[in-house]
């Protein structure tokens, strides 16, 4: 005899099914690594070996959509710095990468020169790096679709560092259940990632980068969020004031062998 299940039971199975699949969507970890430089040679010999041996190694452990960025040209600010921003399934893969690298011969002999670099010539002064773990709202990246010469274009990312670590969790909750990732996404403002800085010399610390194809595109969109009445309405909430103590604002573009 077949088992019948009513309609309250088939709604139920549905929210549990539902419950399940939501859990399955395991929040991203990233990597973001800023290469200071202090001349074009450097700056070519870094993006020699991103381009031609990093890069490629990385995609050959099934790692993608891997972000190389730049500082725009600025009167006021010196473009020392080339930034890499790298997507995690999980934390074993980032812990095994420098291992997987380190045995890679097509990467070994692609990177010899940067590997085997001399001190007296080295490729860079200083690599810093910042372990991420992405926001509820947006547990994958999503790749920017901008398009456009990339030279023109603006990816901007922001570091918001909180006082304490409970007003920070307030700043966090302001993105995710605040409404404040789905005010930027109805605005079309194409943000690659929003997460968590996990491990850093900033802390609390959380960071975001948001695309747009050129700088008259981010200043009006910009100009829009904050004439929002969502904005208005959670920027004055008092379990959000006071939830940021330091901003940084870097304004970059994508190298040609960014992935976007």
């Amino acid at each position: 005899m077949k088992k019948r299940f009513s309609l309250p039971m088939l709604l139920m199975f549905s929210m549990v099914i539902s419950s399940f699949s939501c859990l399955a969507q395991e929040k991203e970890y990233y990597e973001l690594k800023t290469y200071t430089i202090k001349n074009n040679t450097q700056e070519n010999m870094v993006d020699d070996y991103l381009k031609n041996a990093y890069l490629p190694a990385l995609k050959r452990m099934g790692i993608e959509n891997i972000g190389v960025f730049k500082v725009r040209p600025d009167k006021f600010k010196i473009s020392d710095k080339i930034y890499v921003l790298i997507p995690f399934q999980t934390l074993a893969t980032f812990e095994n990468l420098e291992a997987m690298l380190a045995v890679d011969k097509t990467h070994l002999s692609a990177g010899a020169d940067y590997i085997h670099a001399t001190h007296d010539k080295k490729p860079y002064e200083r690599i810093s790096s910042v372990l991420l773990r992405a926001f509820t709202d947006m547990p994958n990246m999503k790749p920017s679709k901008v398009k456009g010469e990339r030279a023109d274009r603006v990816y901007e990312l922001r570091s918001y560092e909180g006082p304490t670590e409970a007003m920070y969790r307030r700043k966090v909750d302001m993105f995710n259940e605040g409404g404040e990732v789905e005010l930027f996404e109805n605005l079309g403002f194409n943000a690659v990632f929003y997460a968590d800085v996990i491990s850093g010399d900033k802390m609390p610390n959380l960071m975001y980068m948001t695309t747009f194809t050129n700088m008259k595109k981010r200043n009006a969109l910009w100009k829009d969020f904050g004439t929002s009445d969502t904005w208005k309405k959670i920027s004055v909430m008092d379990k959000y004031q006071n939830t940021v103590s330091h901003a940084d604002i870097y304004l970059l573009y994508p190298t040609e062998y960014s992935d976007y």
